[in-house]
Formats: structure tokens, C-alpha cells, sequence
């Protein structure tokens, strides 16, 4: 049970809203509930290989690209690295438009397992796995040439 104010009741979602806040609901703050009806969610994004994530810049939309496989975090190599495969991470994040797509290890060398390389993305896959790549963990890279992005 959560604490404090309830802020929605009555939700109606279609499912094809963007964002909670679309959805049909009593107004803002309106309820006749207690917390002992507090809802919750799990969602699937655990799946292998789907998530990803920016560290080492303090952002978590800039710095180095890091995808969960076989649960581990590694990096992605910078061969083949563009705006276009940017582009894919910036949006699975909901962090906007790629501003930049730096290698080199711009943003620290990654430590572990270098999961893709020679990462070819359209700009159209909804995520960063589903872009054509050499087989998982298969490489010719060390960690100087760990990926970045700088999203919008």
C-alpha cells in the first residue's frame, strides 16, 4: 500500500495512449479510494537482450551504451557505429532525437563482455537488439572502442 495522495481513479486506457496521463480518468486528484486499492505493474522490458542503458556520463540519456544478454551488462562496439544506431537508443529510452553518436571509449572504457559489434541499424528498429549485428559476444573490439550516445 503507497502513502499520501491518490491521484487517479477511474483510469480507461485504450492502450494505445503514450503516456498514462492520455488515458480517461476521473480529474486529477479525484477519488473515492484507499490505499488498500493501490494498483501495480510488472512489464516484460527484463527480456534478454532488450534492455539498454547510458553510463558514465551522469544522464541517463548521454554516455557509454550498455546491453543486458545472458544476464550481464556489456558494451557495444563503435565499428559500424552511427547516428543511425543512435537514433534506435535514443528513442528506446525516450530520450529524444540522437545529437551524437561518439566511439572511441568517449565515455569510459567498459569493463566485461563487448555483446555487439558491427551494429547496423536502420534508425527504424524499436530497439537496439533487433538492428543487424555480428553474432552476440563476437567481436574484434577492446574496450577503447566502447560506444556512445548524446541524446536530445
Amino acid at each position: 500500500e503507497g502513502t499520501g495522495q491518490i491521484w487517479l481513479d477511474e483510469v480507461n486506457c485504450t492502450g494505445e495512449e503514450r503516456d498514462l496521463s492520455e488515458c480517461q480518468a476521473k480529474p486529477w486528484g479525484e477519488h473515492n479510494c484507499h490505499h488498500v486499492e493501490d494498483v501495480s505493474v510488472e512489464c516484460s522490458g527484463n527480456s534478454e537482450g532488450d534492455e539498454v542503458r547510458l553510463v558514465n556520463y551522469g544522464s541517463r540519456c548521454a554516455g557509454r551504451v550498455e546491453v543486458f544478454h545472458n544476464k550481464h551488462w556489456g558494451t557495444v562496439c563503435d565499428d559500424n557505429w552511427d547516428l543511425l544506431d543512435a537514433e534506435v537508443v535514443c528513442r528506446q529510452l525516450g530520450c529524444g532525437r540522437a545529437l551524437s553518436a561518439p566511439g572511441g571509449g568517449q565515455f569510459g572504457r567498459g569493463e566485461g563482455i563487448i555483446w555487439m559489434d558491427e551494429t547496423n541499424c536502420t534508425g527504424m528498429e524499436s530497439t537496439l537488439t533487433a538492428c543487424r549485428a555480428r553474432p552476440w559476444g563476437i567481436n574484434n573490439c577492446y574496450h577503447g572502442e566502447d560506444a556512445g550516445v548524446v541524446c536530445s
